[in-house]
Order: C-alpha cells, then structure tokens, then sequence
C-alpha cells in the first residue's frame, strides 16, 4: 500500500530523518552546531510544493521554509571515475534510509536519529563510538579519496577524547595513497578539509594521521621532507624539524584561533629540509631558502592572500623573534617595516602569535613539551613594547618644512630613537 501524499511541510518532516554529524555529537554530549536531515519517500515535486527551497545542484536538496535547515532526498551513488567527483548520484522516492547511510565514510557519521529520537544505526556506529574508534562504513570507502582527508580531519578532532583509527581503515587510506587516487583531488578540495583540520583541537593529529597512511609524501611533500631532518640539540631537545613542527602547531592552538596564524606556524621551517647535509644540524639560511616553498604550497593550495603573505613573513623573519634581544633599535625598525607593522598592526599581532608558537614548539618529549608550553618568556613583551613605543611617534613632532623622502628619513629616526628609550629602559631592568 503506498504512502499517502505529503500535503504541508509537517507532513514531510515525517518522513525526514536527522543524520551525521548531529547524531553523532548529540550522543558524544557535543553542542550540535549544524542539523542535516534526510527525506525518505517523498518525490521532489512535493517538497517543492510544500514550501521547502531546492538549492542542490548535483542532487536533492531543500531548505526548510521555516528553519533553513538542509533536507535532503535519500541517495545512492555510484562510482564512475577518479577522485572524489567521480560519482553519479540516484535521489528518489524509492531509495531506503539504509542505502543513504551505507554510502557514508565512517560508522559514527552513518547513524540517523528519528523524531522521536530512536537511533538507527546499522553499522554499530554506537558501539563504535563508545570503544572511540573511526572506521570505515564499507569498502566502498576506497571509491573517494576525500575520506583520507576527513578520516585525519576527524581524528584531529576527536585525538583528545582517545578516538583512533581502525587498522583496516588505514590500510585503506594507505590503498588510496598506493593507488594515486589522491593525485586526482583538487586544490579547493584539499584546503578545505586542511583549513577545517587547522581549526581543530589537535590539527598535529591530521598530519600525523596523513603520514602513517602514506598520504602526506602526496599531499604536503613539503611537510614530508621535514621528516629526519635533524636540528641543534642546543635550541632543539625534540632535534626533529618535523616533531618540532608538530610541536609547534600544537602551540599555536593555545595561543591563537587564527588559521592564517597556525597555518604560518605548519610552514615557517620548510626550508630546513634544503639544508646542505654537510652544516648540518645547522640550518644557516633556511629563512630565506623556505620562502619558495611557503610560496608554492601556498599557491597550489589556492589559500587565501592574508594567509600566503603572513606565512611568509613568519617563514622570513621568524629568528628576529628569537633574536630580538641581541640587535639594535635599528634592526628592530627594519623588522617592523619588513613584515609592514606600522601599517598593519594586525598582520604584527599574528606574526607575534606564530613566533611565539615557535618558540613554544620544542622539548625532549611530550612531558617536556607541556613544561616548556606553559613557561613565559620576554620576546613578545619586548617586541610589542619596541613596537608600541615606535606607533606613537607623530607627524606633529618632526621638524618643521620637511618634504619627500625627508619627512620618510625624519619618521624612521624620531622611530628609532622611540625603539632605543624602550630598549634601554628593558636593559635596566
């Protein structure tokens, strides 16, 4: 006996079902964010007549009249070539909740809760999601590479709750990597699922994650020839660029929120893995060798101009930072002016963030690290007070009749000498 025709947007809510990420955050205690619904039974034509926006392209989808939450028909799908656009999609009246959930990539994302909150979970996504392990819904898994993206992403989320990822999983991921299906992803793609990782809990956790599935030599090569490249134990303990790196990262989620700041942290030593082998665990140069690398991962990831433009400010004028104690007001004023702060202090604050985050980003281990996180240091004290000191000389306070380059000369002198009065009083201390 056929269902009767939905005739009013309660009737099609219904037939809807609430599923991924809202059922799998309702159950972790999470805040549930975003609602996705899928609609199982029901033709197009009647969501439309019913009020709800169509607003997919490739397949379904609907905007509750009211709500503005995403309904969409159940589907399958089917692949059809390389990467993850190659698929053709099959939205109807006829597809079952459970074909739309198999074609899923992980357990706890394959689970839909009904209007009366019944879970429906054929894939022991809950059983999953109490052992705190990601796994794959089914070996259709291999058919997108994406999911070797998300699988990280989401490790990089949930790391800190103790979730892992299941070996056979890997070992999927790993078949991706072997089979050079990820080379058939796209920039956009890519940054997507990486910003998104930047933004997590534990964005280490997703690069970490992309190595051991052979991903990140694809993916980031950059980050993959930081692997072994050794450094001072005198500045180094963890001596690793690569854990260096990491450390670094997981720093800068304690400093900042900004994923231009972390993204310039992930790539402010790209250019230790130039390093000629016989200076080696010195890296003399490796500022100004990692510039092209900043540039060319940047570009092939298509980020964003403030985000390209602070990484490589970080990637060029990190050591100043380090440094910043042992130079004169005249170097201090050539750094401000090279990373444009008189012009854009913002751009500073985040070059301060991600300095710092380098500094943090050391220790023998994981014990030594947290120690080191949480001691203070005088850098970006010194820095933002030099800085500070410089922003308050103004025009009113130049000599008299200056014109052209001369009233250029006159700030950056009355600036240097500002510069000089915070470092003298700094040396009293």
């Amino acid at each position: 006996m056929s269902q009767p025709v939905p005739m009013s947007v309660s009737d099609i809510e219904q037939h809807a079902y609430l599923v991924g990420g809202a059922v799998r955050d309702t159950l972790l205690g999470i805040e549930v964010k975003d609602r996705d619904w899928v609609v199982v039974g029901v033709k197009a034509e009647y969501m439309e007549k019913c009020g709800f926006q169509r607003v997919g392209q490739d397949f379904p989808v609907f905007l509750h009249p009211e709500t503005k939450e995403e309904y969409a028909l159940a589907r399958q799908e089917r692949k059809t070539g390389h990467g993850y656009q190659g698929f053709s999609f099959e939205a109807n009246e006829n597809v079952t909740l459970e074909e739309d959930l198999i074609r899923r990539d992980i357990t706890i994302n394959a689970m839909a809760m009904d209007h009366q909150g019944s879970i429906i979970d054929p894939f022991n996504g809950q059983a999953d999601l109490a052992n705190k392990v990601l796994r794959h819904v089914s070996d259709a898994f291999i058919e997108d590479p994406l999911r070797v993206l998300r699988v990280a992403r989401f490790h990089a989320r949930y790391a800190n709750l103790g979730f892992q990822v299941a070996s056979e999983t890997k070992l999927l991921m790993q078949r991706l990597a072997a089979e050079g299906e990820l080379e058939h992803l796209v920039a956009e793609r890519i940054w997507l699922e990486t910003e998104k990782a930047l933004g997590e809990t534990r964005p280490d956790i997703y690069f970490t994650t992309l190595k051991e599935t052979n991903a990140l030599q694809v993916l980031f090569p950059e980050l993959e020839a930081l692997d072994g490249v050794p450094q001072s134990l005198r500045y180094h303990p963890e001596e690793d660029t690569f854990i260096h790196t990491l450390y670094c990262l997981r720093a800068s989620v304690h400093l900042s929120k900004s994923i231009p700041v972390r993204y310039a942290v992930l790539v402010h030593d790209l250019g230790k893995a130039l390093t000629d082998k016989s200076i080696l665990p010195s890296h003399t140069g490796h500022e100004e060798a990692g510039i092209p690398l900043v540039k060319a991962i940047s570009d092939r990831l298509k980020v964003s101009k403030y985000t390209k433009d602070l990484a490589i400010k970080v990637c060029q004028h990190h050591l100043m930072f380090h440094r910043c104690f042992e130079v004169d007001a005249q170097a201090l004023h050539q750094l401000f002016k090279n990373i444009d702060a008189f012009r854009q202090p913002e751009t500073f604050s985040d070059w301060l963030l991600a300095c710092q985050a380098d500094q943090k980003g050391v220790g023998r281990d994981e014990q030594h690290w947290e120690e080191l996180l949480h001691e203070s240091t005088d850098n970006m004290a010194f820095l933002k007070a030099t800085h500070k000191a410089a922003m308050t000389v103004q025009f009113a306070q130049l000599p008299s009749g200056l014109k052209g380059p001369a009233v250029g000369e006159a700030f950056a002198e009355f600036r240097v000498k500002a510069i000089q009065a915070v470092m003298d009083t700094w040396a009293a201390l």
